[in-house]
C-alpha cells in the first residue's frame, strides 16, 4: 500500500515525463483534491497509507493532467486575486497578467457609486473582483459575453461570492445601454498565426475567447471606437492586450477621442495594459 509521499513522488515523476510544468506542485493539488485537504496538510500526512478507493480516482486525475488538460479544469476552481472562482471549459482560464490588470485598475482615481462594465467577461473574475474590492463604492456591476455558456459561469461565480450583477448576452457593446465609470475588457487578442504555438493547456480554452483574427486585433478594432459612447465623463477604459499590440491599440483609443491614453507593462516587462479616460 502506497503512502501519500510515495504517491506524490511517483505522480510528480509521471507528470515530469509528460512535459508538465511544475510537476510536483501539480501533483500536490491533485492529491489535495482527492484527499479533501489543503496542500499544506499533505506535508503532515506523508506517512499516511492510501487505499485503492483513493488511488483509483487519483489515477484518472493524473492521466487527464498528463494528457494536457489544465489543472484548473480538473480541480474545477482557480484562485484569482486572493479569491476562489469556478473554472471550466466554458471560459478562458484567468491568467496572472489579468490579476495585474485588476490591481492597476483599482489604483485609478475612481468615484464613489461606480457603475462597472466588464465586456467579454468569461468566468466573470475581472468584474466580480473589482466590485468586491470596491465594496460599497460600487453601485452596479454589469457582465457581458457573446457566449451564453461563459455568461452562465460568470453568474455562478457572482452567486458564489454573493454579488448582485446584471448579465447581458451581447456581441461586445451591442446589447448594452447606459454609461459606465469603469469599463474593463480582456478580449480575444491571439492571432491566427500564433495558434500552432499555443500550449496544450491553452488549447483547452474556447477558441472564441482566444482568437482575434489574422493579427489578433479584429475585435479590438470593433470595440474601442464604440466605447466612448458608453463611458461617463472622466470614466476609464482598461484593456489587456497582446504584448506586440500596444502602439496600434493606443492609436485606436486616441482616434476614439479618449484622453490620458497610456500603455503599462506587466511584471515581466511586456507592454500589456492600456488605460484611457473619457473627456
Amino acid at each position: 500500500m502506497k503512502t501519500v509521499l510515495e504517491c506524490l513522488e511517483g505522480g510528480a515523476s509521471y507528470l515530469r515525463e509528460r512535459g508538465i510544468e511544475s510537476p510536483r506542485r501539480n501533483m500536490e493539488w491533485l492529491l489535495a483534491q482527492q484527499l479533501s485537504c489543503s496542500r499544506i496538510e499533505l506535508y503532515a500526512s506523508f506517512d499516511r497509507p492510501m487505499n485503492e478507493q483513493e488511488l483509483a480516482p487519483l489515477r484518472g486525475l493524473l492521466k487527464r493532467r498528463g494528457e494536457g488538460e489544465p489543472l484548473q479544469h480538473i480541480l474545477g476552481t482557480v484562485e484569482f486575486a486572493g479569491r476562489e472562482f469556478l473554472c471550466d471549459k466554458r471560459a478562458l482560464i484567468p491568467r496572472p497578467e489579468t490579476e495585474e490588470m485588476v490591481e492597476s485598475a483599482l489604483k485609478l482615481e475612481l468615484k464613489d457609486q461606480l457603475q462597472i462594465l466588464d465586456v467579454g467577461t468569461g468566468s466573470g473574475v475581472i468584474g466580480i473582483t473589482i466590485a468586491l474590492s470596491l465594496g460599497e463604492r460600487c453601485a452596479s456591476t454589469v457582465l457581458t459575453d457573446i457566449s451564453p455558456d461563459a455568461l452562465a459561469l460568470a453568474r455562478e461565480n457572482a452567486d458564489r461570492h454573493a454579488l448582485p450583477v446584471s448579465c447581458i448576452e451581447s456581441d461586445l457593446l451591442e446589447g448594452v445601454a447606459g454609461k459606465y465609470h469603469l469599463i474593463l475588457a480582456n478580449l480575444p487578442y491571439v492571432s491566427q498565426a500564433e495558434k500552432d504555438a499555443l500550449s496544450r493547456e491553452v488549447a483547452h480554452d474556447p477558441a472564441t475567447a482566444l482568437f482575434g483574427g489574422n493579427d489578433g486585433l479584429d475585435i479590438l478594432r470593433r470595440f474601442i471606437p464604440a466605447v466612448r459612447d458608453h463611458l461617463s465623463p472622466s470614466g476609464w477604459l482598461v484593456l489587456e492586450i497582446g504584448s506586440s499590440q500596444g502602439p496600434e491599440v493606443v492609436a485606436l483609443a486616441q482616434s476614439a477621442g479618449l484622453n490620458a491614453v497610456r500603455l503599462e507593462d506587466d511584471l515581466s516587462g511586456k507592454p500589456r495594459f492600456v488605460f484611457a479616460q473619457a473627456p
